[in-house]
């Protein structure tokens, strides 16, 4: 199968780094993931650091991961969690699954890669099933006007995209999926590191589709 995403060099920093990362956002990642249950779908699951945070009341995980490097990794590590985990390769924008077929969906710092982000929101709320719940963990869009002009002077020459895997610092993710109709529920922001970071804020929170 031909690789749809190919970032060879990020995708091995990443993965050496994700260590140091994990004793900051591996709790975020519990709090992501507390009370999922039945079928799960995760979209951009990297090298599946996600995958040893999720609760045993799930029923199977199905993650989509487009870099063949990551991916492998993630491959590795499936085995090790509590709950099935099959690793599949797909994009947001054009999950391989049927219509409202997943009771929750799970992305985690993926929406800032993505190509086309509004895209992969209505993907995501084309496979959950009618109130179903959305899982996100992503960095927006800063609401100070001088920050969020940094982010902008970054993402707009692809400057930092280039530099960081496709990474955007300066999305409004939030706005993103309410527009494809999806409801936020529940949404708190925080700091990665130094609150001066470009990166910064993260949101984490949860969305739901429409019920019928």
């Amino acid at each position: 199968m031909t690789d749809t995403v190919r970032h060879p060099i990020f995708a091995r920093a990443f993965h050496r780094i994700t260590p140091l990362m994990e004793r900051e956002i591996g709790p975020r990642r519990d709090e992501l993931l507390a009370g999922l249950s039945g079928q799960v779908v995760e979209v951009g699951a990297g090298n599946g650091a996600n995958f040893a945070h999720y609760p045993d009341t799930v029923g199977e995980v199905i993650a989509f991961e487009p870099e063949s490097y990551l991916r492998r990794n993630a491959a590795r590590v499936a085995p090790s969690a509590r709950v099935p985990v099959q690793v599949r390769e797909g994009i947001a924008e054009d999950i391989p699954l049927e219509d409202e077929s997943a009771d929750a969906a799970v992305v985690s710092v993926v929406l800032c890669t993505v190509t086309d982000p509004r895209r992969a929101a209505a993907e995501l709320r084309r496979v959950l099933k009618p109130g179903g719940e959305l899982r996100f963990l992503e960095h927006i869009r800063s609401p100070n006007p001088r920050k969020a002009r940094l982010q902008w002077s970054l993402d707009r020459p692809r400057l930092w995209p280039r530099l960081a895997g496709g990474c955007h610092c300066g999305r409004d993710t939030l706005a993103t999926l309410q527009a494809a109709g999806l409801r936020i529920e529940r949404a708190s922001s925080f700091d990665l590191g130094p609150p001066w970071l470009h990166t910064n804020p993260y949101v984490l929170g949860r969305a739901r589709t429409p019920r019928g």
